[in-house]
């Protein structure tokens, strides 16, 4: 499993650094939280970057804005779309910070909220590092925003592209027909080392595939009628006939 640290630590470690570094240090931390939470808007981190987004400092608000984005990005979250469309109200004389706050809208709806830049597959377990270098390359290229991005190298934002993926839950027969399945879904619980068949997810709901699964949410089918022929529940997964059930 990927190691990192938790997020309450490292958002604490980059506060600090925005509250006592240089300008030229202060300009990344909204880089740094966006990379920490991609498409996992936590709360104390959209509050963060909603309060830069209005700094002095024209690049820190920038790249806040842009962070918000990257946060919220294919979540459909309305508390962040929210504060996108104050931002827009707010900077609608301003073209750059505007083109910022359609950038971050984008994204935000990304797929209309099928679509996500989370590097993390198999159900939390594997990285992408294609999705990580994708990612890496459009932050690296805002810490020079004003050259860069509002320059003449915006084209670099496509970088982004090889971090998007589905976040859905699509079922498949062995012919690859859809195949609609009832599915429960709700948050993970880490069961390692559990004795016996502890439960793998808690507080969940039904629901029929096609499915999207949120930040930290795991499906499980909620029939024996079929088996999936992979052990991780995300993405498209094909189903068997279970031969061994009664009638």
């Amino acid at each position: 499993m990927p190691i990192s640290f938790p997020i309450p630590y490292s958002y604490t470690l980059t506060t600090l650094v925005f509250r006592y570094g240089e300008p030229s240090i202060r300009r990344i931390v909204p880089l740094a939280l966006a990379m920490l939470s991609a498409s996992n808007p936590k709360l104390e981190i959209i509050d963060t970057l909603s309060k830069l987004s209005h700094d002095s400092d024209s690049e820190v608000a920038h790249n806040a804005i842009f962070a918000m984005g990257i946060v919220g990005s294919g979540t459909n979250n309305a508390r962040l779309a929210n504060m996108l469309r104050q931002l827009a109200q707010y900077y609608h004389k301003d073209a750059n910070n505007l083109f910022m706050v359609r950038l971050a809208q984008g994204l935000v709806h990304l797929g209309k909220g099928t679509l996500t830049l989370s590097p993390y597959h198999s159900d939390r377990m594997l990285m992408s590092r294609v999705a990580v270098g994708g990612l890496l390359g459009t932050l690296v290229a805002f810490m020079d925003v004003n050259n860069l991005i509002i320059g003449k190298s915006h084209y670099m934002l496509y970088h982004l592209v090889s971090a998007i993926q589905p976040r859905m839950l699509v079922t498949f027969n062995e012919d690859l027909k859809p195949l609609p399945v009832p599915v429960r879904v709700g948050q993970a619980v880490d069961v390692v080392g559990q004795a016996g068949k502890p439960k793998t997810i808690t507080g969940f709901q039904t629901h029929t595939t096609p499915v999207l699964l949120a930040h930290g949410e795991r499906a499980e089918l909620g029939t024996n009628e079929y088996t999936p022929l992979t052990p991780v529940m995300e993405g498209f997964v094909i189903l068997r006939k279970n031969e061994d059930m009664e009638d």
